[in-house]
């Protein structure tokens, strides 16, 4: 998506011609303004703290598994078919119990993604808006983001609006 977008932007540059005006172009470091943004800070200890309880309720569940596993190694001798057959589908239970906790919290579609989206779409939006009056400010026609994917080889430092955004949201430099 980002190449496309850089694409786009690249086709603008070159076959716009020589107009008559020229283009204005900032960019900011996004990453400096989250670091410096207290709401972006809370958003990550809650995220933090959630990520703590999911992974302390992971490893009781692997302490559980990991003790029944025991038990059953040290008894394997000495058990009846029935009751080994019983321990063995109660630890496949459990490790499907795990693998499927895992899943639902830290997979592709988990709650941690949607928590996190949950948490720092506002502080998003914040700073988006922030850079938007930052750009009309300033008349700029476009503004990278020189910490994401889209490669900035080179910027002259008075470009860097990153300042006036942090301004904008009323943050120590």
């Amino acid at each position: 998506m980002k190449k496309i977008v850089l694409s786009v932007l690249l086709y603008i540059f070159i076959f716009s011609g020589f107009s008559y005006s020229q283009l204005k172009i900032g960019f900011v470091d996004s990453k400096t303004i989250l670091s410096k943004l207290p709401d972006a800070q809370d958003a990550r200890q809650k995220l933090d703290a959630v990520i703590r309880d999911w992974q302390g309720e992971l490893k009781k569940m692997e302490d559980q598994k990991k003790t029944k596993q025991d038990d059953y190694d040290k008894r394997k001798l000495l058990m009846s078919e029935q009751t080994r057959a019983d321990l063995e589908d109660q630890i496949k239970k459990l490790d499907q119990q795990i693998s499927d906790y895992r899943d639902k919290k830290f997979g592709a579609n988990g709650e941690l993604f949607k928590q996190q989206e949950d948490l720092m779409k506002p502080v998003q939006n914040k700073i988006f808006t922030a850079i938007q009056e930052v750009a009309k400010d300033e008349e700029l026609d476009f503004v990278f983001d020189r910490s994401n994917a889209v490669v900035l080889l080179f910027a002259k430092d008075k470009y860097d609006v990153t300042s006036l955004v942090m301004e904008k949201l009323k943050l120590q430099q």
